[in-house]
């Protein structure tokens, strides 16, 4: 009788260790199953990229004693289809603030990487400030250089 009860008690022991344990294991998504189901989320494919290709820039760079001929392809990558728009609606005024901070430069400058780097954020700057009449901002998350070639 005796061994009987400490059976019966090692298999209840048991069955709640292996029913606490799948518990567990299932509430925690080990097993394949989400922690929640208010958690689930659908993994969404990522965004495309949106890019705006700038026509070409040749501009001079002066330096103390000699001038030069910088040529630049420029690719803007925004953040959304109306910033897209909105750079296309005021491209006139897109190329004349790069212009302007292009030949804020001189060659030796650009030339180097961190000038490149300090470059493209110039630009970000600039481009992203309001266009009169309309308030809204453009979102530029990078300047691409395509084509850079100081002469």
């Amino acid at each position: 009788m005796k061994l009987l009860k400490l059976a019966l008690l090692v298999i209840a022991i048991m069955a709640v260790t292996l029913g606490a344990t799948f518990y567990f294991l299932k509430t925690s998504g080990m097993l394949g199953a989400p922690a929640d189901s208010a958690e689930v989320v659908e993994a969404k494919p990522p965004a495309k990229p949106i890019f705006l290709p700038l026509d070409p820039f040749t501009v001079t760079l002066r330096d103390n004693h000699t001038s030069r001929i910088l040529y630049v392809e420029i690719t803007l990558r925004v953040d959304d289809e109306a910033s897209r728009e909105h750079l296309r609606e005021y491209m006139p005024e897109v190329r004349n603030r790069v212009i302007s901070e292009l030949t804020k430069n001189t060659p030796s400058y650009v030339q180097g990487n961190e000038g490149r780097n300090q470059l493209a954020a110039d630009i970000v700057a600039s481009l992203t400030q309001p266009y009169f009449p309309n308030p809204n901002q453009p979102k530029i998350s990078n300047v691409l250089f395509t084509a850079f070639v100081i002469q």
